[in-house]
């Protein structure tokens, strides 16, 4: 049986590598972009209010998310909080992201997708948090993940966007928390 287990930021620091293996897997990401998106994780575990699970069985990793409170000054927030503003109004780029939790990153390996996994660690990283709403970026296609975003009560905040200096379409989504 699976476990979800939470996991301080330096817990999830020495980690790294098992967390890096998990979203190579799941992502089927070149090797070469590995190193950068260590270092961006890395960083994460400095940000406010950061939360982390990992989804294990018999001891070996099989899943992670993680997320933090978002913040002005941080990267993905304030890209997305400027693109949220000029296409529907610093109102409403304030109230997803004025007080939110952003979920940063849900990974599961491939032979474990699809078995509920990943709605288990984003509801349990959701429970009990603090903020107005939960919000995340993932690829702008018909993916398992996006099915499972939208059963979860996400909603497209901006769809399709590019990242600065990136070529790949992703789209913005948004709840409000308790997540139903």
């Amino acid at each position: 049986m699976i476990e979800l287990r939470g996991a301080e930021a330096a817990e999830f620091d020495t980690r790294l590598d098992e967390v890096i293996d998990v979203y190579a897997q799941a992502m089927r990401a070149p090797v070469e972009q590995l190193p950068g998106r260590k270092s961006i994780m890395r960083s994460h575990g400095s940000y406010p209010a950061f939360q982390c699970l990992f989804a294990e069985l018999y001891g070996r990793t099989v899943g992670f998310a993680y997320g933090f409170h978002g913040a002005h000054g941080q990267w993905w927030h304030d890209v997305v909080h400027r693109a949220l503003a000029e296409q529907q109004g610093r109102e409403a780029a304030d109230a997803w992201l004025g007080n939110a939790f952003e979920l940063a990153e849900i990974h599961v390996h491939p032979d474990y997708q699809g078995k509920g996994v990943g709605r288990a660690l984003i509801k349990a990283l959701c429970a009990g948090r603090q903020e107005r709403s939960v919000v995340l970026s993932t690829h702008d296609q018909p993916t398992i993940a996006r099915h499972l975003y939208r059963k979860l009560g996400f909603v497209d905040l901006l769809s399709p966007f590019v990242f600065p200096g990136g070529h790949e379409l992703y789209a913005i989504a948004g709840t409000t928390l308790p997540l139903r």
